[in-house]
């Protein structure tokens, strides 16, 4: 497999056609304005040395050893083969929800911000396990499969939104029952669900999906957002309001999630502004019994950035060795089209 490390940096190459246009717009430019002066005949006697094809040359192989260069820095790799290796951890799913009570501002700056900071913190400290990620309100959705790519999990991560559901409200129920399914067969009793709500459950149905889930062997461990007093949810400049009219303050329900964590012999944690709880959780979790999971990943790529990089080296000299002399044959034609026999 063939591959940039820095493909970003592939638009230097863009470059290129602008340093040809303004190139030939100098060399033209130049020529009109030495015309002024002196005809061509006696321009070629005071500057032998201009050489149109010299320069063009010089020009292009320049050009040539800039683009080389830039490849070189784009850091092309080539991976030989992908090897299976096998690793011990645990399979996690964190279901976050994002309903809009998560938009309330009893934390900074507001409860779904927050969670997905501290997920993301989590992440970047993982080694062995495997990871999915799947959100919930009204209904639940997958957002990542579980995986071993973890860069791809913390981008996945802090795109989270409530748009990204078509159905608001909490239904707890039905994210326990997507995230006991996520796991993989290699999984066996390594398998840990990791919910962050306010525990606003909008229907009746968590703790039957908890059940259903401990019957699995899935563990699930919740993290509670909010606060008991409550606070108001923002949308835009206003806030949810009632059919009265009443701003709908958001308070956290730590009865439910606590018994969820308990029926599936998981545990509770109250996230606070200093710690979400996510950090403690996965303590917790680390001492879950581990699972052999058997991944395939790619050897090292080997880098190739010295073959672009030398043939730049060697395009340079090649360059820098035509500067101080004139090419007898190139030079035929000096820069004002005059050929060496021409008056």
């Amino acid at each position: 497999m063939f591959r940039f490390a820095n493909i970003e940096l592939l638009y230097l190459l863009l470059l290129v056609p602008a340093m040809v246009v303004f190139f030939e717009w100098t060399l033209r430019r130049r020529g009109r304005m030495m015309e002024r002066y002196a005809t061509r005949g006696a321009l070629r006697r005071l500057a032998p040395e201009a050489s149109k094809g010299k320069l063009r040359l010089q020009f292009w192989l320049f050009a040539i050893a800039f683009s080389l260069l830039v490849v070189a820095v784009a850091r092309p790799q080539m991976g030989s083969k992908l090897r299976e290796v096998e690793r011990e951890g645990v399979e996690i799913v964190v279901a976050v929800d994002v309903s809009n009570s998560m938009l309330a501002s009893d934390f900074s700056p507001n409860r779904l911000e927050r969670t997905k900071y501290a997920v993301s913190r989590v992440i970047e400290g993982l080694r062995e396990e495997r990871i999915g990620v799947i959100i919930f309100a009204g209904d639940a959705y997958t957002q990542l499969p579980i995986t071993a790519d973890y860069l791809t999990a913390r981008n996945f991560v802090e795109r989270i939104s409530p748009s990204q559901v078509t159905k608001q409200g909490t239904d707890i129920g039905k994210a326990i029952d997507l995230a006991t399914s996520s796991f993989s067969s290699e999984s066996g009793a390594s398998r840990v669900v990791i919910l962050v709500t306010d525990g606003e459950n909008h229907e009746d149905d968590a703790l039957q999906a908890a059940e259903r889930a401990a019957a699995r062997g899935v563990k699930i461990y919740t993290i509670g957002i909010g606060t008991p007093e409550g606070a108001p949810i923002a949308i835009g400049d206003d806030f949810i309001r009632d059919e009265k009219g009443e701003i709908v303050v958001s308070k956290l329900d730590e009865a439910s999630l606590q018994k969820i964590a308990v029926t599936t012999g998981g545990a509770y944690v109250r996230a606070t502004n200093a710690s979400v709880g996510v950090e403690e959780i996965v303590e917790l979790v680390n001492a879950t019994e581990k699972a052999k999971f058997k991944t395939e990943i790619f050897e090292e790529y080997d880098e190739k950035f010295p073959i672009p990089l030398t043939a730049a080296l060697v395009v340079l000299l090649v360059e820098f060795s035509i500067l101080p002399r004139r090419n007898r044959v190139l030079s035929r034609v000096n820069l004002f089209g005059a050929r060496e026999g021409d008056r």
